[in-house]
């Protein structure tokens, strides 16, 4: 059986699929994923606690030119086989360089439904993955398109920088690592709870916004729809790869393998969009949240589990 807040995102999928007059309104939507982004940042913060030192450097640098080289090897493919226009591929290459917060909360409540081990620090990786592969993938498209556009830069990084879910990430793991788990349960106990309630709406909505994504079946966009189907799987093998050089636990190989092979919906589309009007923000949903998305959710997380285990013997 799949994870209970699983079926949530089954659900939503299923009542998309029949048209069903279940939505969940914006403002609900908009909640539950500022709780979701605040929740996370405060679970790993609160891991954290105490656990804070020098070492962390060079895992978290691993982990960002992981997310930095991913465009740098998407591009091409995306060019060449899928054959889309250098906007369209920098768009998809800086989403799947990127990482998805859904993904991650789901990897985090099957690796603590398990009690597979996991780093203090496996939050910090979402905060260290989400910026480079976006600035990757725009430099490279400026650069294919022999475009100096200096003064646009700051505003980026700006944007970038301080969209919500960066600041609530970031702050959430401040806030966590400063008070702890004793000190901060008056207000720390609420969020954590809460965790699998929240996330389960959350992906309901989802679910909703796959299922429409998906609806018609895009068959005219069958190269898109295969590479949204074959990436991840590649992917979490960079991550599973990684993980195991700079010798994470198991469930932190996990944890990365998932976001390794996820796709950003929240950061990378609002970026891109400012960045490279030219792209089909479109095309990159299609593949990010119709295709990539409910295969880690409902098949990628428990297969990278299994791949992890079979290399560690």
């Amino acid at each position: 059986m799949p994870d209970i807040v699983v079926m949530f995102f089954l659900l939503g999928l299923v009542a998309g699929a029949v048209k069903s007059d279940l939505e969940v309104p914006k403002a609900t939507y908009d909640t539950l994923s500022l709780l979701l982004m605040l929740t996370i940042g405060l679970k790993g913060g609160m891991a954290l606690y105490g656990n804070i030192h020098w070492g962390l450097v060079p895992e978290l640098l691993g982990v960002a030119l992981l997310s930095a080289f991913i465009p740098l090897m998407l591009m091409p493919i995306l060019r060449r086989v899928v054959r889309l226009s250098s906007a369209d591929s920098a768009s998809i290459a800086a989403h799947y360089g990127s990482v998805s917060a859904g993904t991650f909360a789901v990897a985090l409540a099957y690796v603590e439904a398990r009690q597979l081990t996991v780093g203090s620090e496996v939050t910090l990786y979402l905060v260290a993955m989400e910026l480079p592969a976006i600035m990757v993938a725009i430099a490279l498209f400026r650069r294919h398109q022999g475009a100096a556009v200096k003064e646009s830069t700051s505003k980026l990084w700006h944007e970038t920088l301080t969209n919500r879910g960066v600041i609530l990430l970031t702050g959430g793991v401040l806030i966590g690592a400063l008070y702890g788990p004793v000190q901060g349960a008056a207000v720390t106990d609420l969020f954590t709870n809460a965790f699998k309630g929240v996330l389960a709406l959350f992906l309901l909505e989802m679910g909703l916004t796959a299922a429409q994504t998906l609806r018609p079946v895009p068959w005219h966009h069958w190269r898109l729809v295969t590479f949204a189907l074959v990436t991840p799987m590649v992917l979490s093998m960079l991550g599973i790869l990684v993980g195991m050089l700079i010798g994470l636990p198991l469930g932190s190989v996990v944890i990365l393998a998932a976001l390794a092979a996820s796709a950003s919906y929240i950061a990378a589309p609002a970026a891109m969009r400012a960045a490279v009007p030219q792209a089909n923000i479109g095309l990159a949903m299609l593949a990010s949240l119709g295709i990539t998305f409910p295969l880690n959710v409902m098949l990628g997380i428990p297969l990278y589990h299994r791949l992890i285990e079979h290399l560690l013997g």
